[in-house]
């Protein structure tokens, strides 16, 4: 499978990054860093419909993008529009890197939060040190225990932590390790197929008091037309992730703000 062909490239990224930063020099860094990080999930919980806007150059799924607009376009486009930015970083297939997240720190006040396939506490050292507000932990290349060592480690950092699932026993796990912020990837990261209602079928399994005690849901991928989004308004989700179709649009900002009106406008 694709996930586990990325999982295993991963591992060997990260012995090159080790070598060029040792891991007690990138804790180190973390650990010393005076930058106080952007509220992530603050970002989402405002009413309405709040949108993160991605940086990617290419995906598995769908090949390297067709970007009409630069990055610094992009990124002046994104502070007038969208809620947070998400910037991949994973290098082989989504031709992503560290460098363009410390590019985009320095474009905007907007949280901006690392996407990338994390799988030690070296990538959550290095996303504090290179700007990050918050990380991406994916629950399908995670078991539970490491996933709270991750987890709680990134809180301890002052990151926020996106927790992405895609089927109903994810979902379940992340329930019980009580996390804040849950996303449900409308991308199958096993085949790669996309389906809204992925979102529709697991928003509908959280507790009735999921959004009273503060947690927030996001819904991720697929997003393409008014049609994905009022449909995804159903789910009442506090955001939507949006990479390809914002990637590929000569003026995603207005795009963005034309999805929000047409959500809030039902």
């Amino acid at each position: 499978m694709i996930l586990d062909v990325i999982v295993e490239d991963k591992k060997k990224r990260l012995v090159e990054h080790k070598a060029a930063v040792s891991e007690e020099e990138m804790k180190q860094k973390a650990l010393q860093s005076t930058r106080e990080s952007v509220g992530f999930a603050k970002a989402l919980k405002k009413d309405g419909l709040s949108v993160i806007g991605e940086f990617k150059k290419a995906s598995p799924s769908h090949g390297a993008m067709d970007i009409k607009v630069d990055l610094k376009e992009r990124i002046l486009q994104y502070n007038d529009s969208v809620d947070a930015i998400s910037c991949l970083t994973e290098e082989d297939h989504f031709y992503g890197s560290t460098a363009y997240l410390e590019q985009i720190r320095k474009m905007t006040n907007l949280p901006v939060i690392r996407k990338d396939f994390i799988i030690e506490e070296y990538q959550v050292y290095e996303a504090k040190v290179i700007g990050a507000d918050a990380i991406l932990l994916i629950a399908a290349i995670l078991d539970d225990e490491t996933f709270k060592r991750l987890y709680d480690l990134a809180y301890s950092l002052g990151l926020d932590v996106l927790c992405e699932v895609h089927d109903e026993a994810e979902l379940q796990r992340m329930l019980a390790l009580d996390v804040e912020i849950i996303g449900i990837n409308n991308r199958n990261l096993k085949t790669f197929e996309v389906t809204m209602d992925t979102t529709k079928k697991l928003s509908a399994m959280l507790p009735k008091d999921f959004k009273e005690r503060g947690k927030v849901l996001v819904s991720e991928s697929g997003v393409s037309t008014d049609g994905d989004i009022s449909a995804l308004k159903q789910s009442h989700a506090d955001a939507f992730l949006i990479g390809t179709a914002l990637m590929e649009s000569d003026n995603p900002g207005a795009l963005t703000k034309h999805w929000k009106e047409v959500y809030a406008n039902g």
